[in-house]
């Protein structure tokens, strides 16, 4: 496996092009991570080289899927490799349709509609929007977000900037939410139906030219092995 040092923007792309699959921080054993491949005084730099920024520049820019897709964690995936990830960790079946079968949760489902509604959204409109502003409801809405995300039913398309009455900054950022479907259609990710065994033998054969023999073996299970 190739050893990354990278600086800039543009060659993570190209790393992210190359690998298919990057989580932020270590997920896999000796396999990369963003925070791996770059230098920490770059991180938080609020400059050009900082990948705090660039991790949703990729998916504003259509380079890769963001969001928390693999065990509750933040990855980015190629626009290459995103319909085989869909096809093992998603469904093809709607979110109506498994909620119904008992696989979806209420909150999860009342989510799912409010962003398909809104096309994109951003954390701090989506908890009013579903009811979900007070505190104790904090853990049941980060729940929701995050089955949904486990199952790439949506993704993480950009943030939204905190203004005050003058339009001016006031506090950080806020994650904006889309579904799967709908940004990768803007982005014209390639929508295809692949069964979930073979995709899953696609993303191995494709790691074990680009991981260690031990990241493929973690790989493996956290692909359902």
């Amino acid at each position: 496996m190739r050893d990354y040092s990278i600086k800039t923007y543009e060659e993570a792309v190209q790393i992210i092009e190359e690998v298919g699959f990057l989580p932020l921080a270590p997920l896999v054993p000796d396999y990369h991570a963003l925070n791996t491949i770059t230098v920490p005084e770059s991180w938080h730099s609020d400059t050009e080289y900082d990948p705090w920024i660039w991790r949703t520049r990729f998916a504003v820019e259509g380079v890769a899927g963001y969001g928390k897709f693999i065990k509750k964690k933040s990855v980015l995936i190629s626009r290459d490799l995103l319909p085989y990830f869909k096809a093992v960790l998603g469904s093809y079946e709607k979110v109506e349709v498994r909620y119904q079968k008992g696989n979806v949760s209420r909150e999860a489902l009342a989510l799912y509609r409010s962003i398909s509604e809104e096309g994109v959204i951003d954390t701090r409109e989506l908890r009013t929007l579903a009811g979900l502003r007070e505190k104790e409801h904090k853990k049941v809405f980060d729940n929701a977000l995050l089955e949904l995300q486990g199952t790439m039913d949506i993704v993480i398309s950009g943030t939204k900037k905190k203004t005050n009455a003058e339009g001016e900054k006031n506090g950080w950022s806020s994650t904006s939410f889309e579904t799967y479907d709908s940004w990768a259609s803007r982005n014209e990710i390639e929508m295809m139906t692949v069964e979930k065994e073979k995709a899953r033998e696609y993303l191995l054969n494709h790691f074990q030219t680009v991981a260690s023999e031990n990241s493929v073996k973690k790989l493996k299970k956290i692909l359902g092995e």
